[in-house]
C-alpha cells in the first residue's frame, strides 16, 4: 500500500472507528444521501467490507425535500460499551443531534433517542469509571448525558480552543488511555489546513493540557499526494499497537488541484513518546501491521439485480420511496418511475454508487420504454454529467453551476441499449490549468465496441468548483415516465 492509497476509497468521510476482539468497525459520514451512515467491517484494519447503513428506515433519517446538498448527516461517533453498540450523530437538515443503539453493527439499528440539550455538531460519546457518559462537541463544549433517555445534566462547558489562531476546532473525541484522558480534535477546516490537534488531562472534563507539537498530523504546505488530513479517531489493536483512522483527498491536475472522490478514510500508526502520540506516514505499507491479514472479496463488478432489495452500496438523494425503486415490478430488472425532471430536481429519482477510484468506468443496459433516464455522474444539483436516452435519441447532457447544455447527441435504436462513462485519470500535465480526469460518455453497438459521444472535463465535478464536503456518485436515474436497468457494472481501469 503506498502513502496514497485509502483504505476505504471514495466518498467516505469523517471516519470513527472501534473495536471489539478481534473486530474493528468503522461509521462515515453520509450528508444528503439515503440511506446514512454506511458501516464497514475489518479484521485488520487495511481490508474493509461494508455490512450494512445504520440508518436506513424513514423512521431514522428523515431529509427534508428542501435540504441543500451537503446538508444531512455529519460526523458519527461509533463506541461499543457496555455490550451495545452506540452511534451518535447530527442531522443538520432535521432533528439535530440523535443517538441510535444496536446490538450487532450490522443492524438494525435503533429509531433515535433525540438530544435536544446536545448542542452543535460533531458529538462524541465516552464514559468514566463512574459509568457517566460524557458528550463532547464541536467547539469544543462538553455535557453530560444519560444516552438511555437523550436527558442531559449541567449546562455545556467550554473546554478548549484549539491551537490558537486555527479555525475550525471539531470533530472531538475523548479517550481514557493510561492515566490521562485525551482529547482528540480536528482543526484548521477540512480544506487544505486540516489538521490533527491534542490536549490531556486528569479527569474527563478537565482543564486540558495541549500537545506542546500540535499539530500531531497536518500534510499542510507539503507535495504529500494526500492532503486535507484531519478528522481522525484512534484505536488500538489486538498486539497492544495504535492506530489513527482519518480523512483525507487526493487532488488531481494542476493548481489548484481538483479531489472529485470526496474526502477518503485512511490509515496511520501511532507511537506513544513521553505520554503524547506521535503519527507515522499515512497510508503504511502493510507488513507493518504485526498480524495476519485478511483480504476480503472484491466487490462484484455487476449487479443484476436479482436481490430482494438494494446491497448497501446503493444510496440516493434524500430518501427512497419504495414506489420509485422497485426490484418486483421486473424481476431481475430495477425499475424507476421518475419524480422530478431532471438531476437539477432534489427529488430525482437517482441510485448510485460512490465512484471509489480515479479511473474507472460504469455502464448499464436501459429499456427506457416510453420514458426518460440514462447514466449519471453526480456532485450535486448543480454540477452533474449523464447520458440520457428518451424519445428515440441519446444524448450527453452537463450542468455547471447556472449553465445546462446538450454536449452530443445521436439517434437511439429501439428497446434496451448499453449507454457507458469511462473516467480516465490525467496522468500528464499539459500546463498548470489541465484539470484531473476526463470522463467519455457513449453507447455499446451490438458487437461490444464504444462510441463515444462526449468527453468532458471533470474538474468542474470537484470539491474545489461545486463545493461542500460529499464526492462523486455514479448511477441511474429516471427524469419521466419508467425505465428499467437491466445490469449495472462499475469497475476501476488503467488509465
Amino acid at each position: 500500500m503506498s502513502g496514497a492509497t485509502p483504505v476505504i476509497p471514495g466518498f467516505y468521510p469523517d471516519p470513527s472507528v472501534c473495536r471489539v476482539g478481534a473486530d474493528y468497525y468503522v461509521a462515515c459520514s453520509s450528508f444528503e444521501y439515503f440511506p446514512g451512515i454506511p458501516i464497514f467491517h475489518s479484521r485488520d484494519l487495511v481490508h474493509w467490507t461494508q455490512i450494512g447503513n445504520a440508518l436506513d428506515r424513514p423512521s431514522q433519517l428523515r431529509l427534508p425535500a428542501d435540504s441543500p446538498s451537503s446538508g444531512g448527516i455529519y460526523a458519527p461517533t461509533l463506541r461499543h460499551h457496555d455490550g451495545k453498540f452506540w452511534l451518535i450523530v447530527t442531522n443538520v437538515s432535521d432533528a439535530g443531534n440523535m443517538l441510535f443503539t444496536a446490538t450487532d453493527p450490522a443492524g438494525p439499528w435503533s429509531d433515535p433517542v433525540r438530544l435536544p440539550g446536545v448542542p452543535g455538531i460533531d458529538p462524541d460519546l465516552a464514559w468514566d469509571e463512574e459509568g457517566n457518559c460524557w458528550c463532547t462537541v464541536a467547539g469544543v463544549g462538553q455535557i453530560r448525558l444519560d444516552p438511555n433517555t437523550g436527558e442531559t445534566s449541567g449546562p455545556a462547558r467550554h473546554l478548549w480552543s484549539g491551537t490558537p489562531g486555527a479555525k475550525a476546532p471539531e470533530a472531538p473525541h475523548l479517550y481514557r488511555i493510561g492515566d490521562h484522558w485525551y482529547l482528540l480534535i480536528a482543526e484548521g477546516g477540512t480544506e487544505r489546513g486540516h489538521g490533527v490537534s491534542i490536549a490531556r488531562s486528569r479527569t474527563p472534563d478537565g482543564p486540558f493540557e495541549p500537545c506542546p507539537h500540535n499539530p500531531i498530523l497536518t500534510h499542510r504546505g507539503t507535495d504529500h499526494p494526500v492532503q486535507n488530513t484531519g478528522h481522525a479517531d484512534l484505536v488500538q489493536a489486538p498486539d497492544d499497537s495504535w492506530w489513527m483512522v482519518l480523512l483525507g483527498v487526493r487532488p488531481g491536475g494542476g493548481t489548484p488541484g481538483w479531489h472529485v472522490l470526496g474526502r477518503e478514510t485512511f490509515l496511520a500508526p501511532v507511537s506513544w513518546v513521553d505520554g503524547w502520540p506521535v503519527v507515522g506516514a499515512v497510508g503504511p505499507d502493510p507488513s507493518e501491521l504485526g498480524w495476519p491479514h485478511h483480504p476480503t472479496a472484491p466487490e462484484p463488478v455487476r449487479d443484476d439485480f436479482d436481490a430482494d432489495v438494494l446491497p448497501p452500496c446503493w444510496i440516493s438523494p434524500r430518501d427512497r420511496p419504495e414506489h420509485h425503486y422497485r426490484l418486483d415490478e421486473r424481476p431481475g430488472w430495477l425499475t424507476l418511475h421518475a419524480r422530478g425532471e431532471s438531476l437539477d430536481d432534489p427529488g430525482v429519482v437517482f441510485a448510485g454508487r460512490r465512484q471509489r477510484h480515479q479511473s474507472c468506468r460504469a455502464r448499464a443496459l436501459i429499456d427506457p420504454g416510453e420514458g426518460s433516464g440514462g447514466l449519471a455522474v453526480r456532485f450535486d444539483e448543480r454540477h452533474h454529467y449523464e447520458i440520457e436516452v428518451a424519445a428515440g435519441e441519446v444524448r450527453v447532457l452537463a450542468r455547471i453551476g447556472p449553465l445546462r447544455t446538450v454536449v452530443a447527441s445521436r439517434p437511439a435504436p429501439a428497446g434496451p441499449l448499453v449507454i457507458g462513462v469511462r473516467v480516465d485519470a490525467v496522468r500528464k500535465m499539459q500546463d498548470p490549468r489541465t484539470g484531473p480526469d476526463t470522463l467519455t460518455f457513449g453507447v455499446e453497438e451490438p458487437d461490444g465496441t464504444f462510441t463515444e459521444l462526449g468527453t468532458l472535463d471533470g474538474r468542474y465535478l470537484s470539491t474545489e468548483v461545486a463545493g461542500g464536503f460529499t464526492g462523486r456518485v455514479v448511477g441511474m436515474f429516471a427524469s419521466a415516465g419508467t425505465v428499467h436497468f437491466d445490469w449495472f457494472d462499475y469497475e476501476q481501469i488503467d488509465s
